[in-house]
């Protein structure tokens, strides 16, 4: 069974992707970091535990992350994209959740990291205030898999940059230069990543009939987030769930294609601010690190693999 600790600015992709591991039984969620990013930590930390309260998950961990940036800039988020919330339409009610936040991320002496991925959903300002405070026990993770970047690809906040990396390039580009093992996800495949309206009801008519609250939240959050595509990319098939990719690498390393390729993140104001770049000359820049960066999956095993896990009981 892999082990996660997964670090999430908890939007629909997001939370479609926590809804995808709770549904499997090969995947052992060790704790999930709350970060600012599509929406505030604390409505991050709300949309965590209203998910562990639907599915009952009550003994996840949780765990406060970043609620601002490296670069000590206010934050943006993004309603448009993910809702008020995070969740879409869904405004999850104001209830006495029955788990709360262990603290900050320095104080998870519990976890074994040797044998731990950390996946990196959202901005990376959580992960690399764990390399400054805890670097020895950060270079004891087995891997790291992180949603960010664009390479030869358009950005999806400026011209150049994607979400992740810009919000914070600072922090993404820490996470480039000291991260042992990582394998980073960039917008150019996820852009990919299509979930269609078709696939979106055969899930929710299938837990129409089993009436799992976890199940049934996945049409009315998804449906929003096409909404938004549909008009931002008109004629796209479906919603890019992005961050989802991350773990469906994780469990099918070998349907996605990765090149070493050396690689940093612009952390200097200008045009170029949070661009992630390769540098393919024969030499390289010594500044340029050496990572595992995807670009192509096996689009018909992922759609086919995202049925055959929602279309059953879920995993408890």
């Amino acid at each position: 069974m892999k082990q996660v600790l997964l670090f999430t600015d908890l939007g629909i992709d997001d939370a479609f992707t926590i809804l995808y591991i709770l549904f499997r039984d090969d995947i052992q969620l060790v704790g999930i970091v709350a970060d600012y990013g599509n929406v505030t930590r604390d409505k991050a930390m709300w949309n965590i535990n209203y998910l562990k309260y639907i599915t009952g998950r009550h003994e996840i961990p949780v765990f406060l992350g970043a609620s601002i940036p490296l670069t000590g800039k206010g934050i943006k988020t993004f309603p448009e994209v993910h809702g008020e919330a995070g969740l879409g339409p869904i405004i999850p009610p104001k209830i006495n959740y029955p788990v709360y936040p262990l603290g900050h991320i320095h104080y998870m002496k519990n976890i074994d990291f040797k044998n731990v991925t950390i996946i990196n959903l959202g901005r990376l300002s959580s992960l690399a205030t764990a390399f400054v405070l805890k670097i020895e026990e950060m270079e004891n993770v087995k891997e790291y898999i992180c949603m960010g970047g664009s390479f030869f690809y358009p950005g999806n906040v400026t011209a150049v940059a994607e979400a992740n990396f810009h919000s914070d390039p600072y922090a993404a580009n820490l996470i480039v230069q000291y991260a042992k093992n990582l394998t980073i996800i960039p917008l150019n495949v996820t852009q990919n990543a299509i979930v269609t309206p078709d696939m979106v009801n055969q899930i929710d008519e299938f837990h129409q009939i089993t009436r799992d609250p976890a199940g049934l939240i996945i049409k009315p959050m998804l449906d929003y987030y096409y909404n938004f595509y549909s008009h931002s990319n008109p004629g796209i098939e479906g919603s890019p769930i992005h961050d989802f990719l991350t773990v469906w690498y994780l469990l099918h390393p070998n349907s996605v294609e990765l090149s070493k390729v050396p690689i940093k993140v612009i952390p200097d104001q200008g045009d170029g601010f949070g661009q992630s770049i390769v540098d393919l000359r024969a030499k390289p820049d010594p500044d340029f690190k050496m990572h595992n960066v995807a670009f192509q999956f096996n689009y018909e095993l992922f759609k086919n693999d995202i049925i055959n896990t929602f279309l059953k009981k879920r995993f408890t």
